[in-house]
């Protein structure tokens, strides 16, 4: 008789980020002002909501990440979600260590984060909880502030690329 142990075999990386790939998600770009009062950008997928009561939401980051330190270390971040016109956004924000902050519009709101210009939504959150996630750190915010900026399609991430949402009928 097979142990359960015995009968599973390890997971294949890399067929295993093909298959997360067949699950859509949506695009968002974290900001922060870092404790030294640089700027913190960085795209992630990895964007959901957690609670209602209190308002809740979660993004992870890779722990290779330069801009991680940070982050970690902010006290409040914003999360920007991008609409299907902002794949240049999405691209300028992943890339590390690039001058991702030339030309791009940003507004201020009192003393909460700075969040970018023309997002479809903005969450601005205090810093709530990190966890351990394996290869990744796991951010919980406690949403402060949030404004939707008019109607606009999201910009969506689909095996490995950007894809558009079709129009229902």
């Amino acid at each position: 008789m097979q142990t359960e142990s015995s009968a599973i075999k390890p997971i294949d990386q890399l067929e295993f980020r093909s298959a997360l790939g067949q699950f859509p998600t949506g695009v968002a770009v974290v900001t922060a002002e870092a404790p030294d009062g640089s700027r913190i950008g960085m795209t992630v997928t990895s964007f959901n909501s957690v609670s209602l009561d209190p308002p809740l939401v979660l993004f992870s980051i890779g722990r290779n990440s330069y801009s991680l330190p940070g982050l970690e270390a902010a006290s409040h971040y914003s999360v920007n979600v991008l609409s299907e016109g902002q794949q240049d956004v999405s691209a300028r924000f992943a890339k590390a260590r690039s001058d991702k902050w030339t030309g791009v519009p940003i507004r201020n709101h009192d003393d909460l984060p700075f969040t970018l210009d023309d997002c479809l939504a903005t969450f601005q959150c205090a810093q709530f909880a990190q966890y351990d996630g394996g290869d990744h750190v796991i951010f919980v915010g406690r949403v402060l502030r949030v404004e939707q900026r008019g109607a606009g399609r999201p910009l969506v991430f689909f095996g490995g690329r950007y894809a558009a949402l079709a129009e229902v009928a």
